[in-house]
């Protein structure tokens, strides 16, 4: 009779414990299919908006680290002479690098960005909803600087390929070693300081800026999803404000990446801005190109945020209905 209650009590101890563990195992499992799936998401969607700008994000980087005049008519005959010495691929010169850098950095951002989103909301208190004003804008800029901070080497790199002749260096793996030989390991860290500066406006402004719109849509609208054309829309809306609060500082790191095969030795932040303002002026100088980013950013961006949150929802309902295990 004893060992009869003792099989009972064992049975009724793990009825008890396996609903709880099997809980807790399906919690990390949704966590870890959502990361996997902000991570897979994140890397499209960096793709797809980059590939579509390469020409144009080209030629804002050589307009930004040169002395010459920027006009929409300068930028045009640049982008037909590129295209009639080198062929029309040479207009996407550095593509390649910035695939390395623009995937894992997109993928890091995107998914930082949900990580960050439920980690605040749980702390204030907003799990699963909206998240007020001030931590919304947090989220977007911690985003940011952890997906700078873990891909900056890259961003150098891309920014060397974009300015430079196809003979000086051959591929990615040539720039890393060169840059290592010739000036040292420290110089594929310059510029890193003005980057985290810019950075914090930017992600910050352009995660705040979307968020804020599809939540202002869904109130107003009463559907809880927008249209692709109208996160297109407030996508572009972000990239535009995203991109103006932080474009002196994406000039100042460009200058500095670059400085290795430019002639020119900028060694600190306000040094480098000086050193432009002085020479170019302010609005010449440091808002160099803005125009064409005016129409770059806002088509880049948008066209991020969407691809995000399409292949989100396709990845959502491919494991509804069974083919994403």
């Amino acid at each position: 009779m004893g060992s009869g209650v003792q099989e009972q009590r064992a049975s009724l101890t793990q009825g008890e414990v396996q609903p709880l563990a099997s809980c807790s195992q399906s919690e990390g499992l949704k966590r870890t299919r959502s990361v996997l799936n902000s991570l897979f998401s994140g890397a499209v969607a960096g793709a797809v908006a980059k590939t579509a700008v390469a020409p144009l994000d080209r030629t804002k980087i050589i307009f930004q680290v040169s002395s010459a005049r920027f006009s929409a008519k300068e930028a045009y005959r640049l982008i037909y002479r590129t295209y009639l010495k080198d062929g029309f691929f040479s207009l996407w010169r550095g593509n390649s690098a910035t695939m390395v850098r623009v995937i894992p950095y997109a993928a890091i951002q995107f998914c930082a960005h949900e990580q960050y989103k439920r980690l605040l909301g749980g702390y204030y208190g907003f799990q699963g909803t909206v998240l007020p004003p001030i931590p919304r804008l947090l989220a977007g800029s911690m985003a940011g600087i952890t997906a700078s901070m873990m891909t900056y080497p890259l961003d150098m790199v891309r920014a060397r390929m974009a300015v430079t002749p196809k003979e000086m260096y051959s591929n990615i793996l040539h720039v890393f070693m060169r840059i290592s030989r010739e000036e040292g390991l420290k110089t594929l860290y310059r510029g890193f300081t003005p980057t985290m500066l810019g950075v914090v406006p930017y992600a910050g402004l352009s995660f705040f800026t979307y968020e804020t719109l599809k939540k202002l849509h869904a109130e107003h609208s009463g559907r809880p999803q927008p249209y692709s054309y109208e996160r297109l829309a407030f996508g572009a809306c972000a990239g535009l404000i995203g991109q103006s609060a932080s474009y002196p500082l994406d000039v100042v790191r460009r200058r500095m990446q670059t400085a290795g095969v430019t002639g020119h030795t900028y060694g600190t932040i306000l040094g480098t801005m000086k050193e432009i303002v002085s020479e170019e002026g302010v609005i010449r100088g440091l808002y160099k190109g803005l125009s064409m980013n005016w129409v770059k950013g806002p088509i880049a961006v948008g066209i991020s945020f969407t691809t995000f949150d399409l292949t989100q929802i396709l990845l959502r309902k491919l494991h509804q209905m069974g083919y994403i295990a």
